[in-house]
């Protein structure tokens, strides 16, 4: 008689979705590592030799700060967590009602008729099916509620760094971060406080964007 053998694994949901910090920490980098704000026409942009024009204007983002002070992210990082959490609890609590309806049931297999440990087997294995479906399926729908998070903060971002350079005309706003591309920056031209604080100000009303700084510094 074969007997429902099959685990299903609980802890595994991660698997299916990704961690948010990692994935936003890329779209970030992605936005923020060259975006090019050009407000002056292309002849005043470099000389006749190709040697750069003095008067550009550049400045840089530190990302990994962005992102640690960023309201909406930590507030976004943290209810997803959390979802995924209470997932997997709820996945584990299920999961062992059925092992333990599983253990039962082989416990008095013996004293069963065939027909009787046939049906009983045929509806356990179809509790484990529906289990492991469940268990995709929300999977999938944290994943996706993830990503859509994710285009929120790209947006978000692109929409203020556009909003903040309009008032500042800037030709470049680089993103900096450890290890990337860019080797040194000077710290007179990190901006990344007045992104910070534009950014959560416009989190914080909802709906009633914050003004870009206007202070023209760089």
């Amino acid at each position: 008689m074969r007997l429902v053998q099959k685990t299903i694994n609980l802890k595994n949901v991660n698997n299916n979705t990704s961690l948010i910090w990692n994935v936003v920490l890329s779209l970030a980098v992605a936005v923020l590592f060259f975006l090019h704000f050009s407000s002056k026409s292309s002849d005043a942009g470099a000389a006749a030799d190709g040697a750069v024009v003095a008067g550009r204007r550049t400045v840089y983002v530190q990302v990994d700060s962005l992102l640690k002070n960023y309201d909406f992210f930590k507030d976004t990082r943290k209810e997803l967590e959390n979802k995924n959490f209470q997932l997997e609890n709820e996945l584990t609590t299920k999961g062992r009602s059925l092992q333990n309806e599983v253990a039962f049931f082989q416990q008095r297999a013996a004293t069963m008729t065939p027909e009787q440990a046939r049906s009983t087997e045929a509806q356990l294995m179809k509790k484990q099916q529906d289990l492991v479906a469940y268990r995709d399926q929300s999977a999938q729908a944290l994943g996706q509620e993830e990503a859509k998070k994710n285009e929120e903060l790209y947006k978000n971002i692109r929409s203020y760094i556009d909003k903040y350079n309009k008032e500042n005309g800037y030709e470049y706003v680089l993103g900096y971060s450890l290890g990337g591309g860019i080797l040194f920056a000077n710290p007179s031209l990190d901006v990344t406080k007045k992104i910070i604080d534009g950014l959560n100000s416009e989190y914080k009303n909802a709906g009633k964007p914050a003004a870009a700084d206007t202070t023209k510094k760089k």
